[in-house]
C-alpha cells in the first residue's frame, strides 16, 4: 500500500473583517493568570501543559511585536525570514521589505525552538495533520479540552489556512495578517475553526497509527452510507480505541470489512485507509 501525497496547499492568508473575536468560557484559574489574560500578556496562561508545549508558548511569545510577512519563516531553517507578495491581499505588498513570520512559519519555529528539531516543517495544512501529534479535537469541543500550546486551526472541507498556538485561558498567539504583527488574540472557536491538535511528543493511548491517502472521508457509523463526518485532506496520525468487521468496502484496489472508531472525532474509517494490516495488530475488537 503506498501513501498518496498531495502538493502544499499555499500558505494561510486571512481577511480580517471576516475574523470576529469570539469570547469563550475560560477554565478556573488563579488571580494572577487571569489578570495576565485580560491585559493581553503572552506566556503559558493555564496549568497541564507538557515541558515542550510551554517551551513552544514561550517561542512563539518571543516574538511578539515581529512583522507577520506571508511566506515568513519557511527558509532553510526556521525563523523569521523576508516575505513574499500574496497576490490576494494588496496589504502585502511590502512583505518582501518585512522579516518576520506567516502563521505557519511561526508555529514551525515555536516547535522547532521545543524540541530541537524541525519537525512542523510546513504549512498549517500540513501541521495539523501532522503525524507528531499525540491528541486531537474537534470544533464542537471548543477550548475546554485544550492546553497550552495545542495548534488551533481554520478552513472547511480540510482545506486548512491559518493555524495559531493556544495560550490557555481562552487566548492564543498567532500571525495574522500582512501588516500586522505577532499577536495575542482571543481564541476564536466559531466560524470555520476546524479543530485542534496537541503537540507534545508524549504517546497517547491508542496512539501510533496514521491515514493514508487524500481526501479520506470518516462515518457516523461503520458504513459508507452512513453520515459523512470528518474528511482527512492528508495522511494523518489518529488515535483508534477499537475496530470491528462491518461493511465490506473496495478502494484503492483493495477489499476489507474491518473498520476502526476514532475517539477524537467520534467516527469510524474503513481500515483500508489506515496504515498497516487489514486486522490491526494491538487493537481491540470494539464491544
Amino acid at each position: 500500500m503506498q501513501t498518496i501525497t498531495r502538493a502544499a496547499t499555499a500558505l494561510c492568508v486571512l481577511a480580517l473583517s471576516g475574523w470576529p473575536a469570539v469570547s469563550t468560557a475560560q477554565a478556573a484559574t488563579s488571580a494572577p493568570v487571569r489578570a495576565a489574560a485580560a491585559a493581553g500578556t503572552c506566556d503559558v496562561l493555564a496549568p497541564g501543559a507538557s515541558a515542550v508545549a510551554e517551551k513552544a508558548v514561550r517561542a512563539a511569545c518571543g516574538q511578539i511585536g515581529v512583522w507577520y510577512s506571508w511566506g515568513g519563516g519557511h527558509g532553510a531553517q526556521p525563523g523569521a525570514t523576508y516575505g513574499q507578495v500574496d497576490p490576494s491581499d494588496p496589504a502585502s505588498n511590502h512583505d518582501p521589505e518585512r522579516r518576520g513570520f506567516d502563521c505557519s512559519g511561526l508555529v514551525r519555529f515555536a516547535y522547532a525552538q521545543a524540541t530541537g528539531q524541525d519537525i512542523l516543517n510546513g504549512t498549517s495544512r500540513s501541521q495539523f495533520n501532522t503525524t507528531h501529534a499525540s491528541a486531537r479535537f474537534s470544533a464542537a469541543q471548543g477550548t475546554a479540552p485544550l492546553r497550552p500550546g495545542d495548534l488551533l486551526a481554520y478552513g472547511n472541507g480540510g482545506a486548512i489556512h491559518h493555524i495559531a498556538v493556544y495560550l490557555g485561558a481562552g487566548k492564543m498567539v498567532e500571525a495574522r495578517q500582512s501588516g500586522t504583527h505577532v499577536m495575542v488574540s482571543d481564541a476564536r472557536v466559531g466560524g470555520d475553526y476546524a479543530g485542534a491538535v496537541r503537540i507534545d511528543g508524549a504517546a497517547a493511548p491508542g496512539g501510533g497509527f496514521s491515514t493514508w491517502g487524500t481526501d479520506v472521508w470518516t462515518h457516523a457509523d461503520a458504513s459508507t452510507t452512513s453520515a459523512r463526518v470528518y474528511k482527512f485532506a492528508d495522511p494523518t496520525s489518529v488515535k483508534i480505541s477499537c475496530q470491528k468487521h462491518a461493511q465490506s468496502v473496495t478502494a484503492e484496489g483493495f477489499t476489507n470489512d474491518a473498520w476502526s472508531y476514532l475517539p477524537d472525532y467520534r467516527a469510524w474509517i474503513t481500515n483500508i485507509y489506515i496504515k498497516g494490516p487489514a486486522w490491526l495488530d494491538g487493537v481491540p475488537t470494539c464491544p
